[in-house]
């Protein structure tokens, strides 16, 4: 990402003398989303685009975007490393990849479901949490490769997994209880009647803002990460513009070590937020089957 960055944000700069350069324009520029797969200035292949059409009052439009292709190669990525992990399950003691794979999975079976989602059905949810930490986590690590893009620092994005997350809360409940009984649920057992719409009015704004909470939480660190380090890098052109070429050269060390540290942090960073995002999941769907009373 430094050197994909860098090559832009030289480009920019060199651009027709006369034309200074735009920070803000550059940074939002390689975060947000593009109709075509930029992995160099120069090197920048068109996606498929289609024409959008009108659902209703809404306007769909089905193109094939970078951060599309990066959830596809995510998924492909998730699928391939399975499979080679799989065709190892016959080996006694497991190893390489199929052991690293082996304690993450009961890591998340035995640590997030089953301490979250009390009760035997916590296992029944195990596949779904998986499947939410490993995509997540793919497309975090993916964003940090230069000439890739972080899929999750796209807010749709975040919003997709947080719906699924949603739907899942509430079938836990459902399932459980009926309809009925899992909304009936939210209210605390006890409470004077006159308490009881205002807890279940607030209740009720509790179960569309858990999932909020998650897909901004989600949204907000991956972003965050690669603004400061587009940030750290724009200072070396900034600088350049506003004094002179030396005081570039001179700004160019300190830049780019502040930017190489925040991004190993984001490995971190990346693998922190696939576990936060799941874990939180797990507590709600657990909340939502096994309530408190």
């Amino acid at each position: 990402m430094l050197s994909e960055t860098t090559q832009e944000a030289t480009h920019e700069a060199a651009e027709a003398g006369h034309q200074s350069f735009d920070a803000g324009e550059s940074i939002i520029g390689h975060i947000v989303d593009h109709k075509s797969f930029e992995i160099t200035h120069d090197i920048n292949p068109p996606l498929p685009s289609f024409e959008p059409f009108h659902l209703g009052g809404l306007e769909v439009d089905l193109s094939i975007t970078k951060h599309v292709v990066m959830m596809w190669i995510a998924g492909l990525l998730i699928l391939l490393l399975g499979w080679l992990a799989a065709r190892r399950r016959g080996d006694a003691v497991p190893s390489g990849l199929r052991n690293a794979l082996e304690v993450m999975i009961r890591f998340i079976r035995e640590e997030v479901a089953r301490k979250s989602i009390h009760g035997a059905d916590a296992d029944r949810y195990v596949p779904y949490l998986l499947t939410t930490f490993f995509f997540i986590l793919a497309c975090n690590l993916l964003g940090l490769i230069p000439g890739m893009a972080t899929a999750t620092g796209n807010i749709s994005v975040t919003a997709a997994l947080a719906m699924m997350a949603f739907i899942m809360i509430q079938f836990a409940g459902i399932r459980n209880f009926g309809p009925f009984k899992h909304f009936a649920n939210l209210v605390p057992a006890g409470l004077p009647m006159w308490l009881v719409p205002l807890m279940f009015a607030l209740e009720m704004l509790s179960t569309f803002v858990k999932p909020f909470a998650l897909c901004v939480r989600l949204f907000a660190n991956m972003m965050a990460g690669h603004v400061v380090i587009l940030a750290f890098i724009s200072l070396i052109f900034i600088f350049g513009e506003a004094y002179s070429e030396p005081v570039a050269w001179a700004t160019a060390p300190v830049a780019v070590a502040f930017a190489l540290f925040v991004h190993f942090l984001e490995l971190l960073v990346a693998t922190v937020q696939a576990y936060i995002f799941t874990m939180l999941t797990a507590t709600f769907i657990g909340m939502s089957a096994h309530p408190a009373h």
